[in-house]
């Protein structure tokens, strides 16, 4: 559970397994520095911060106040979930060519946390557009 690998392994059926306490919390992402991500709970206002090894691709996704799931072993924090869609403002964007009829035409989108995408021709600079957090593929607008 610490490492996020798993691996086969056959038991016989008097092999003891031990247990270990899983917890699921939800914490609200606030913000990034060079310590790493600090994550606020909304209920007790405690504050956490988790390296990036731990959020993983995820990064490309957090925006101030996004509530995440944390998956905790024995008191550590050892996994966080995103969540299955996230909007995201569209910062950078070129404008599509006139004409450009094709179905499925793309172009290159940057958003607010820095991650460029493949968006429709009609998507603008400044539209809020959901992201599909598991994918990483434009799902519309907001």
């Amino acid at each position: 559970i610490n490492t996020g690998k798993s691996a086969d392994v056959r038991f016989g059926s008097t092999d003891k397994v031990e247990l270990v306490d899983i917890e699921r919390k939800q914490l609200e992402f606030s913000y990034k520095d060079h310590n790493g991500y600090h994550f606020m709970d909304p209920e007790t206002y405690d504050t956490m911060t988790l390296q990036e090894n731990l959020i993983g691709e995820g990064r490309d996704y957090l925006v101030e106040n996004l509530a995440v799931q944390v998956l905790y072993a024995e008191g550590k924090p050892v996994q966080i979930e995103m969540p299955a869609s996230v909007s995201l403002k569209v910062v950078e964007s070129a404008e599509g060519l006139r004409g450009d009829t094709a179905s499925n035409v793309t172009k290159p989108a940057k958003l607010e946390t820095g991650k460029t995408i493949n968006v429709p021709l009609f998507i603008k600079e400044g539209e809020i557009i959901k992201i599909d957090t598991r994918t990483g593929a434009y799902m519309g607008r907001a």
